[in-house]
């Protein structure tokens, strides 16, 4: 039962990810449709994002009161019926509109699919689920791909993804009960194995404490806002940086890009495997390391190829930080306050990766995009000097003085 239930999570994981690149892939023939300017595409992606950062930063709430298996069966419903919208919109207005649910749908099920994993499942299979949002995020563009070469038809790729989205809502209505019952045996064996004794867990139930005074939460908070604008400017930026700085052809450099991201899918189904021998912690500080040297590669006055292995090797740390960090949650400040303290850390990652890459276009207007390695580089920088802190205040004392007032 436990791997069928997990093949369901994986879905659910590719679904997440399918709906988050379609907009840039299919925006060059909906502007055109809608007579819309360009900037029109960063406003829906907004909105997307602030349902996103809504939904994360209450999921804590509603997930304690409904369940994750209700509250993902929801959210999908929510993400389907928004790409039916967007398919069938005859407008901007109606546009704008279904992103609204369409970002609703996807924070609550973010932050609850993954404090699930973190809580029930080991290391592993965190960097897996995040392998398979890279398989949704990367198949988005190529069904879109099929659809608007030729014939432009981006309404029938919104559609075909709503499908995906409505099977999947199908399966999860009838696989509803499988939800509790695992999260029953999982809670079974923690007894079994613990007393189902949780350290502090005493001390919380007496002196009630809200997520952001827990000790060390608002440097993991900064290390979440750090990693996302990273993976998210680069992604926004790197083409742009490659083609005006280092003079590639406009298709070589969406290419490499293309391959940054496939770095990071990669580099997680690896990481799955390492998860055996090392650490989350390990992971965590190789990674960003890691990303810190492919940055270095990007400003360093260097032939242009190590520009390109640079990207790559920038995506291959990326791979393990998001996905380890994201199973150390209960580890790090226990169980009790672990849900709504993922909630914050989904809300503070959308964030970063909505306003960092803004932010270095506005930059990069003042300037050139050429400030792109080194903002890159100090983001990286500070990820994981905010990872390092937490990394000290959580090695102070025993476990249970990590729910001591910040």
């Amino acid at each position: 039962m436990a791997t069928f239930f997990l093949i369901i999570i994986y879905l659910a994981f590719i679904s997440l990810g399918l709906p988050d690149s379609l907009l840039g892939a299919a925006w060059p023939v909906m502007q055109g449709d809608f007579e819309a300017p360009l900037e029109t595409a960063g406003l829906l992606f907004m909105t997307i994002a602030a349902g996103t950062i809504v939904s994360s930063l209450l999921s804590g709430t509603v997930l304690q009161r409904f369940g994750t298996g209700k509250v993902t069966l929801v959210s999908c419903v929510m993400t389907a019926g928004a790409l039916l919208g967007f398919s069938f919109s005859p407008s901007l207005v109606w546009l704008m509109l279904c992103a609204i649910p369409l970002g609703l749908g996807a924070g609550s099920v973010d932050a609850g699919l993954n404090n699930y994993v973190a809580s029930h499942y080991k290391a592993h299979h965190m960097s897996w689920l995040h392998c398979f949002w890279g398989v949704g995020a990367t198949l988005g563009p190529m069904i879109m791909a099929q659809f608007i070469s030729g014939q432009n038809a981006w309404r029938q790729g919104y559609l075909t993804v709503a499908g995906i989205q409505i099977l999947l809502v199908i399966i999860l209505f009838f696989t509803l009960p499988l939800w509790d019952r695992v999260a029953q045996i999982s809670r079974a064996a923690s007894k079994q194995a613990d007393g189902d004794i949780e350290i502090g867990a005493e001390d919380a139930a007496s002196q009630p404490i809200k997520p952001l005074q827990i000790k060390g939460v608002k440097f993991a908070l900064l290390s979440f806002l750090f990693y996302s604008g990273v993976e998210a400017t680069v992604g926004l930026w790197g083409s742009s940086f490659l083609v005006n700085s280092k003079e590639l052809p406009a298709s070589t450099a969406a290419q490499w890009i293309s391959l940054f991201y496939a770095g990071i899918t990669i580099g997680r189904f690896i990481t799955g495997f390492i998860t055996f021998k090392l650490s989350n912690r390990t992971l965590i500080r190789s990674g960003q390391v890691t990303a810190l040297a492919g940055a270095a590669l990007l400003f360093l006055p260097l032939p242009t190829e190590f520009s390109l292995a640079g990207l790559m090797i920038v995506g291959l740390g990326l791979a393990p930080i998001f996905p380890c960090m994201l199973h150390e949650t209960p580890e790090r400040f226990g169980k009790k306050h672990a849900q709504t303290i993922m909630g914050y850390q989904m809300a503070v990652a959308y964030t970063g990766s909505t306003f960092m890459p803004p932010l270095l276009g506005l930059l990069a207007s003042f300037a050139t995009i050429g400030i792109f390695p080194y903002f890159i580089g100090l983001s990286a920088v500070a990820m994981l000097l905010f990872s390092e802190r937490l990394n000290v205040f959580l090695g102070r004392g025993k476990r249970g003085e990590r729910l001591t007032v910040f």
